[in-house]
């Protein structure tokens, strides 16, 4: 089994990811952070790139604050060139804020909370739970918005497991069913004890409050002020924030954002566990941590990337290289990718074909300044964005499945990944995942190439396989895929656990697709006219001579 002298330096910076990370938002956050200092321009999508965009750049980008792309475009880039790119995901299964969370119960505050993804919820019963997310609040004029990023990360709630001496015989036989309804809402405070904690805000608060609705005009028609009062009572009015959830919560968030509830517009929260990522097992093999899958992957691709284009090495890397390296972390991959910074949205396409084309003019310009009679034959932008797809490859990066010791027999026989034995290729004949002999091969030859090992996996027939971005990107760009990832334990876990040496390899093999996959790829030709068969000496039947007697008959 391959361990690596690194793999403890890598598995620490991972932890560190992972405890920055606790949503979508604040992953693109510490992401976006890392690309700064690393060098990379910030671009807006809503702005003009021709200007920015040159070769030898480092750029990125996000995407409702959940995902990003970040992309260095190589010196000798040259039309028609593809995008050696790795996607990954920012979200993972957790309980999330529905609008209105304000709800109690038998005399306690609950947070009214929504399954997000295929979660374990199981595992979330008595966990120590903070809060996290983002709140937008209003702006001083009344007429703009502002984003803020909150994390509570001390224990303010708890979903309490019920005791066992108050379940019926069959549910200790059978296992305690979970209702997502009932059972999965955290408890926040008891009623009493929640009330004198807002009572000192609420009764410092001087006059009505800012956000609450105007009373209707009365219209002098109405018979008399005390049926104009009682249509007035009736009359909808807009909901404000303090409506849809409780007030210890905003007091929670208030606290930490410097901010009063009337400031508050809305906001998107989850429910996290406190309990920090760790190093761990008897010999540090390990990394225990809530979302793994697939944060590990995410910060993988991105230390990859980074480490490829930056530093003197990388630099005369990038001074080299004749394609576009790419990263792209995509919200949405637990709940199907359909959205607009999903992987099924346009994001991958919209980059690709933008850069490409931004690139294609200025070869053209300046071939035209340099040689006008040469410039349209040897630089054409013809169909730049199309070419450079059909010379792409993806490496699709998510989580893998190891053999878990007490329940083996859930692998087929010889696809069965260990945990620190390297990154598992995925197959499927039915397209759940994206890899074929050829993606495989490409990737894995990239790998040993440097002493990096790999494994495979492709699941049971008698089970379901599950599905990546890899399908969904593929198919949307036409381009070649081949899906990979860290072996864990636990998938989908409040808390689940992986290999530290795999957190190693993952970052060397991504460097390495980084440093080698244009060279592959461009010396690969799939699809050119079959090669012209050469027969062996004397296969080939004897032709007539018309002027020899014996031919003539």
């Amino acid at each position: 089994m391959a361990q690596l002298a690194n793999a403890p330096k890598e598995a620490e910076a991972l932890v560190s990811f992972l405890n920055a990370a606790w949503t979508p938002y604040h992953a693109v956050e510490e992401a976006s952070r890392r690309l700064l200092d690393a060098g990379f321009q910030h671009l807006q999508e809503r702005d003009a790139w021709d200007a920015a965009l040159e070769p030898g750049g480092k750029y990125f980008f996000t995407r409702n604050s959940t995902t990003i792309v970040a992309f260095a475009i190589g010196k000798k880039y040259t039309t028609g060139n593809g995008f050696y790119m790795i996607g990954a995901h920012t979200d993972s299964p957790c309980l999330k804020l529905k609008p209105v969370s304000k709800s109690t119960k038998s005399d306690c505050v609950m947070l009214n909370v929504e399954t997000y993804g295929g979660g374990l919820w199981s595992t979330w019963f008595d966990r120590d739970l903070g809060i996290a997310g983002r709140v937008l609040l209003r702006g001083p004029d009344g007429g703009s918005l502002r984003q803020r990023l909150v994390r509570i990360a001390r224990p303010v709630a708890r979903i309490p497991m019920l005791a066992i001496h108050l379940q019926s015989a069959a549910e200790r036989s059978e296992g305690f069913k979970i209702n997502a309804q009932n059972h999965l809402a955290p408890l926040l405070a008891t009623c009493p004890r929640a009330n004198l904690s807002t009572a000192k805000s609420a009764t410092s608060s001087s006059g009505p409050s800012s956000s609450a609705p105007a009373p209707p005009d009365v219209p002098a028609a109405h018979p008399s002020p005390a049926v104009a009062a009682a249509l007035a009572a009736m009359a909808p009015k807009p909901s404000t924030i303090a409506d849809r959830h409780h007030p210890l919560l905003l007091d929670l968030l208030c606290t930490e954002l410097g901010c009063r509830p009337e400031e508050i517009a809305d906001l998107e929260l989850h429910l996290c566990d406190t309990q920090p990522a760790a190093i761990g097992g008897a010999c540090d093999e390990f990394v225990f941590s809530g979302r793994l899958d697939n944060l590990a992957m995410s910060h993988a691709a991105l230390t990859a990337l980074i480490r490829s284009t930056g530093g003197a090495a990388g630099e005369r890397a990038l001074a080299q290289e004749g394609g576009v390296l790419a990263v792209a972390l995509f919200d949405h991959e637990e709940v199907g990718s359909e959205s607009a910074q999903g992987a099924g949205g346009p994001v991958m396409r919209d980059t690709i074909t933008r850069v490409a084309t931004v690139m294609a003019k200025r070869a053209q310009t300046q071939a035209a300044a340099a040689s006008p009679a040469s410039a349209s034959a040897s630089t054409s932008a013809e169909g730049a964005a199309e070419r450079c797809l059909r010379s792409s490859f993806l490496v699709s990066a998510d989580m893998a499945h190891a053999v878990h010791p007490n329940y083996a027999d859930k692998h087929d026989p010889g696809h069965g990944p260990a945990l620190n034995a390297g990154l598992v290729v995925k197959y499927n004949g039915n397209q759940r995942y994206a890899t074929n002999s050829v993606s495989a091969a490409i990737f894995r030859e990239l790998g040993a190439a440097r002493g990096i090992p790999c494994q495979e996996f492709a699941v049971r027939n008698d089970m379901p396989c599950g599905s990546t971005i890899g399908p969904i990107l593929s198919s949307a760009l036409g381009c070649l895929a081949v899906d990979v990832g860290i072996p864990q334990l636990a998938m989908h876990s409040v808390r689940e656990m992986c290999g530290a040496a795999d957190v190693a390899h993952a970052v060397r093999h991504f460097a390495a697709f980084f440093e080698g996959a244009g060279r592959m790829v461009a010396g690969l030709d799939l699809d050119g006219p079959p090669p012209v068969a050469v027969p062996a000496p004397g296969s080939l039947p004897e032709i007539a001579d018309p002027s020899c007697q014996h031919c003539a008959h």
